[in-house]
């Protein structure tokens, strides 16, 4: 998305989100109106600086996750986290599917006070609705160092649509949530 999707005051907010592999979630979340922008990188952790290969270890703490950059003039933050509800299985614990470590964790990092008490909500909810069978484990946790991943985990779907990757696990979550 790009900056006609800003309101007319141009102010931005921050959404940040693991839901497992940011190739996936950062998918999902590029087509969502009011998003502007999507990066993947690494939150959570306690190294400085990690690379893709050292968050992959399961070493550093990090989680993957995508930072949102979008425009509350149209799309609040409620929805986003309804589309971050939908885009994954918050059941699992360290795991979306074939991808296992903490790296791959459930988790909300909030960067307001207002967005915690949303995420909480929102997250309490589900629980008192029994939307899932199994208890949800996504962290909800203070947003520290965002960590850009490198250049080509950017656009990841967009550049590699042919990979077993993105036809097998990427394109049918988009199909699923009728996003392609």
């Amino acid at each position: 998305m790009d900056t006609e999707q800003r309101d007319k005051t141009g102010s931005t907010e921050q959404a940040t989100f693991g839901a497992g592999c940011f190739w996936c979630v950062e998918a999902v979340f590029k087509r969502i109106p009011g998003v502007i922008s999507v990066k993947p990188g690494y939150m959570g952790g306690h190294m400085d600086n990690p690379t893709y290969r050292q968050v992959s270890s399961g070493s550093t703490g990090h989680a993957e996750i995508i930072m949102i950059e979008y425009d509350p003039g149209n799309i609040s933050y409620e929805k986003l986290l309804e589309v971050f509800w939908k885009s994954h299985d918050p059941t699992q614990l360290n795991r979306q599917g074939a991808d296992v470590g903490t790296q791959y964790r459930s988790a909300i990092f909030y960067h307001t006070p207002e967005q915690r008490e949303t995420a909480e909500k929102s997250k309490q909810a589900l629980e008192k609705e029994k939307r899932f069978s199994s208890p949800i484990v996504t962290e909800i946790a203070p947003a520290s160092d965002f960590y850009v991943a490198e250049d080509d985990h950017h656009e990841y779907y967009r550049n590699n649509p042919d990979t077993p990757y993105s036809r097998f696990v990427i394109q049918p979550k988009l199909e699923k949530l009728g996003l392609e």
